[in-house]
């Protein structure tokens, strides 16, 4: 059809195979992509102009372990407002000595950019309530902190069919609300106990004023992207306080719950340490592996 086109409109296509053959070996593969689109452009200015609508699809993949692959196509519309959501979060999370790759900056960038419409409350209603990440697990397992069983693999299952760790679990109640559901011997709930939400409205706002910013060295991520996390973990008996809680990232706290550790001194100052025990120290070079 392109051939056809060309020889109604007296284009000498082999001076055109010419000229992309020089782009091709002599410039990058956007250039070349972008001067194909240019001549197929010129080639039919007047085409009907697609639905960007018809051209978007997106398609997810659950795996065993709780992993998610997903592959997609978007518009060129479409996939700019995309790049421009990842990469104003991306470029906004950058913390000294970060040695991430592109593309787990990117992924990192996007599980921030779903934790910020999730807690803005502004998404539609799912299922007759706000949308959120929901676990259902048993009570041993969520307190279990055991070194022989803590981790708990496979402990707990997410609402859309994720199977995942009692350590993921604690994770996400750090900032979350826990019901308890008493479940009879044949698997039928007995009894919903009242919610109790972790952090109440009024101290976050406090952590909030007092923090100013993801407390994770060398990090300054604001208040909106972080959750609220317990010092001393609930489940290990700390309190819901203002003096027990402390703001991070979604990544951040994503390295606290696996190793790393956050201090405030008396002074008011928050220190990192390592898995290792040693401090991360603002204006060195560290390594934290994503």
């Amino acid at each position: 059809m392109n051939l056809a086109r060309a020889e109604a409109q007296g284009v000498d296509v082999a001076e055109i195979d010419r000229l992309l053959t020089d782009v091709a070996t002599s410039a990058s593969h956007a250039d070349l992509r972008q001067a194909v689109g240019h001549y197929l452009a010129r080639l039919d200015p007047d085409g009907t102009e697609p639905d960007p609508t018809e051209q978007r699809s997106l398609s997810f993949a659950k795996h065993t372990d709780g992993t998610l692959s997903f592959s997609g196509t978007l518009d060129a519309v479409g996939g700019e407002k995309f790049q421009a959501a990842v990469e104003a979060i991306l470029q906004a999370s950058r913390p000294a000595g970060d040695t991430r790759t592109r593309a787990q900056q990117a992924g990192d960038a996007l599980v921030q950019l779903c934790d910020n419409a999730l807690a803005s409350g502004a998404l539609p209603v799912l299922r007759g309530h706000k949308p959120h990440i929901g676990v259902l697990i048993d009570h041993e397992d969520l307190m279990d902190t055991s070194s022989a069983a803590g981790t708990g693999a496979g402990a707990g299952r997410t609402g859309f069919g994720s199977i995942i760790s009692a350590a993921k679990a604690r994770w996400l109640a750090c900032d979350g609300t826990v019901t308890r559901i008493v479940i009879g011997p044949e698997g039928q709930p007995l009894d919903l106990g009242r919610s109790q939400r972790l952090v109440p409205p009024h101290l976050r706002r406090a952590v909030e004023v007092r923090d100013q910013h993801c407390v994770f060295a060398g990090c300054d991520a604001p208040t909106y992207w972080c959750d609220v996390h317990h010092v001393v973990h609930w489940v290990d008996g700390g309190d819901t306080s203002l003096h027990n809680s402390g703001l991070l990232c979604e990544r951040h706290h994503t390295k606290v719950h696996h190793g790393f550790r956050i201090e405030r001194q008396p002074d008011g100052r928050w220190r990192t340490y390592r898995p290792d025990g040693t401090e991360i120290l603002i204006g060195e070079p560290f390594l934290i592996s994503a």
